[in-house]
């Protein structure tokens, strides 16, 4: 067996013969690289060559070492020199096995880019031109191929087996069973059948179907198993794995005397005692390979962890030619139920310990952009998506945060196949962030990267099994790490806090009026609207000063609560909630002063800016009743005499003008057909919650519909 490593730069003298037959790259200064990875049979060397990965170099003061212990070079011919331990020995040996595997779940995906899969008959157990296997490869292809080559034998033996099985032995049954007598008939429940002697035939094809439960159970090979035997499975296949197995296989050695019962008794044992010693036909050229295998990798990752197809029509190449590696839908890092983000993923497949180049991190960046806009679009074009996702909040103006992240292959040190070894990657910076403003995670220029390592053995086995319940597993199991760990790093950097706005509140209102100070620190992902997710940055001190100045100011206004990633925000306000709140006005004044006014949107451009407005009042009943409660006038209501379109503000001051000369100058009248005004000034730092208000309670007649009017608020206001 020959081992190369892919893209390892070897001296073309030292490897030339064991290139022989597959293209090489060789530079101007006599190193020579491959940049397959697979297993191909050398037939002037008359020996397997494998070709492994380069996740096995490790850089070890500035040499690549396999396993960070040896030279390529000195692993390169096993049989003639082989410095590995017993346990690295024997894991080249399977790892071998996976590769093979990988490569061909790969072809047989028509989804996949087969054009780099390079494929010709491997082993085959038969006559002809053969070779002694040393590979463990190709012991369980010959198996494979044994059990589709002989069926026939199989069912041969199968036959004979039964026959005659399950004759009764009258003697023994009526001298030992007890009959029950019906219409004169004795009938016997329980006939004891004749009992063969132990078959070897059967035993033997106990063990090699055995064999090939195991090697499908472990390696994901087809079973095609047509015989129903009771197979040995479990903790008893481990003894016969530990040695019982060819203990037991030279015990009934000499029971078979035909080619093809010597053949399968052949395979079996070189099946368990590895020394590889099996015939096997060789055909002229026999190869698997595949050329760029940062490809492969990609379709493991993509296959474990991704969406196919992407959501709400995304390609996979975007507009400006960029490819994304994995993208899917999950749970949002801020609500725990039903809100859904996108999560972009790139596979990174690199030497151990390769570092991230500021390219790849900013091709990442780039395509979180464009995920963004993608849904930007969809929206713009008045459409909506699919998958529910809505990136922007027009409220906040807002973005989600949208998880972006590498994952990198790493080696199990200890060549553990079951652990997946997901973490944040050891390498000098695992955590990357790009902002355009400052303290504004909601912002759409806010992006975060994190950087995972993934146990390279524990993917590359998943996917070569091909078991869709096992990937479906791991791949909800993955995503949720993914979420709870990057929430984590969040709440590193960030305080989270949810917020209600005051039942005199206008919450929106609020925030659009006071945008500069909340753009990219607030945003809408909760099932309830009306709350608000809070995110300020702690990582200076100067950001802890304002942040402490902006909850000041909130507070006024808002119930405001700490409230970790996922939790549920109405669990968080119930406490500040209960404690109770002081409304911004200090007034008893109860009076609403109800101001008819169509075309709100146009004309408060005109006095919100100031705060000042001059209302026209009429000599009528309305006009008095407003004139005899000035001194109770609290709140002004611009309404259209229905319960849309209402907009509450407190005010500050009110006076009563009776001459239109003596308003101040400049000051905006919503009339100007009339004498006497209430000149009012506005608190417009926020609009109030007006959705249990009903401007409609107050009557008026068709000739009175314009006229501003008097009522108090709680007349207005919804019963409880």
């Amino acid at each position: 067996m020959r081992i190369l490593i892919e893209e390892y730069q070897y001296n073309v003298a030292n490897i030339k013969n064991i290139l022989y037959g597959i293209d090489a790259l060789e530079n101007v200064e006599g190193k020579v690289s491959v940049h397959y990875v697979g297993y191909f049979y050398n037939t002037l060397l008359k020996d397997c060559v494998f070709i492994l990965p380069k996740v096995l170099l490790k850089d070890v003061v500035g040499q690549e070492l396999v396993f960070g212990k040896y030279k390529p070079e000195s692993i390169a011919n096993l049989d003639e020199n082989n410095p590995l331990e017993a346990v690295e020995r024997n894991f080249l040996y399977k790892f071998a096995v996976w590769i093979y595997r990988a490569i061909v779940v790969y072809k047989n995906d028509k989804r996949n880019d087969t054009d780099i899969v390079y494929h010709s008959q491997i082993a085959q157990v038969g006559n002809g031109q053969r070779r002694l296997s040393n590979t463990y490869l190709d012991i369980l292809l010959s198996l494979l191929q044994f059990n589709r080559n002989n069926q026939s034998f199989f069912f041969f033996i199968v036959k004979n087996l039964h026959s005659g099985l399950n004759k009764i032995n009258w003697t023994r049954t009526i001298g030992t069973q007890a009959a029950i007598v019906q219409d004169g008939r004795p009938i016997y429940l329980n006939p004891v059948n004749k009992k063969r002697q132990i078959n070897f035939d059967e035993e033997l094809l106990v063990i090699f179907f055995s064999i090939l439960n195991y090697i499908g159970e472990t390696y994901g090979f087809p079973k095609e198993i047509c015989c129903q035997f009771q197979l040995i499975t479990g903790k008893k296949f481990e003894t016969y794995l530990n040695g019982f197995g060819k203990t037991r296989l030279r015990q009934i050695k000499y029971k078979y005397f035909s080619d093809k019962a010597l053949q399968l008794w052949q395979l079996c044992y070189a099946f368990f005692d590895e020394a590889r010693q099996v015939f096997i036909t060789t055909e002229q050229k026999e190869y698997l390979l595949v050329k760029n295998f940062y490809i492969v990798f990609e379709a493991i990752i993509d296959e474990l962890i991704g969406d196919n197809p992407l959501p709400d029509g995304m390609e996979k190449k975007q507009e400006d030619g960029k490819i994304v590696d994995h993208l899917f839908t999950a749970k949002s890092l801020i609500e725990s139920e039903n809100k859904q983000t996108y999560y972009i993923g790139d596979s990174k497949y690199y030497k151990m310990g390769h570092e991230l180049g500021s390219e790849s991190i900013y091709k990442q960046y780039t395509y979180a952009r464009n995920v963004i806009q993608w849904n930007l679009d969809i929206f713009n074009n008045g459409n909506t998506t699919e998958s529910g996702i809505r990136i922007r909040d027009d409220v906040t103006e807002g973005y989600n945060i949208i998880p972006n992240f590498f994952v990198s292959a790493k080696m199990d040190e200890s060549f553990d196949y079951t652990n997946d070894g997901i973490e944040k990657t050891d390498r000098k910076k695992n955590r990357h962030k790009q902002v355009q403003f400052n303290n504004r995670l909601f912002d759409r220029d806010t992006l975060l990267l994190f950087h995972y390592d993934v146990n390279f053995l524990f993917v590359l086995s998943l996917y070569a099994r091909n078991n869709t319940d096992q990937k479906t597993q791991w791949k909800h199991n993955i995503r949720e790490r993914f979420r709870t760990e990057i929430q984590e790093w969040l709440q590193k950097d960030y305080d989270f806090y949810a917020m209600k706005a005051h039942p005199d509140v206008n919450g929106e209102e609020y925030i659009k009026t006071h945008f500069k100070e909340l753009l990219g620190k607030v945003y809408t992902p909760f099932t309830d609207e009306k709350v608000y997710s809070l995110a300020l940055d702690t990582t200076t001190d100067a950001n802890k000063v304002e942040n402490e100045q902006l909850l000041s100011v909130l507070k006024k206004y808002f119930f405001v609560a700490d409230c970790k990633l996922g939790e549920q925000p109405n669990q968080v306000l119930q406490k500040p909630i209960s404690e109770g709140y002081s409304p911004i006005t200090a007034t008893t004044k109860n009076g609403v002063l109800m101001v008819m006014m169509e075309n709100y949107e146009g004309k408060k451009q005109k006095f919100l800016p100031t705060g000042k407005l001059a209302v026209g009042i009429k000599y009528t009943r309305d006009g008095i009743e407003i004139a005899e409660n000035l001194q109770s006038i609290g709140y002004v209501l611009f309404h259209i005499r229905k319960d849309v379109g209402q907009h509450l503000f407190r005010v500050k001051s009110v006076q009563l003008i009776k001459s239109v000369d003596d308003l101040p100058a400049g000051i905006y009248k919503n009339v100007s057909t009339t004498e006497m005004y209430v000149v009012v000034d506005i608190d417009t730092s926020y609009e109030m919650d007006s959705s249990e208000i009903h401007s409609s309670r107050k009557a008026y007649t068709p000739n009175t519909r314009y006229d501003t009017q008097y009522f108090k608020l709680s007349q207005l206001k919804s019963p409880k």
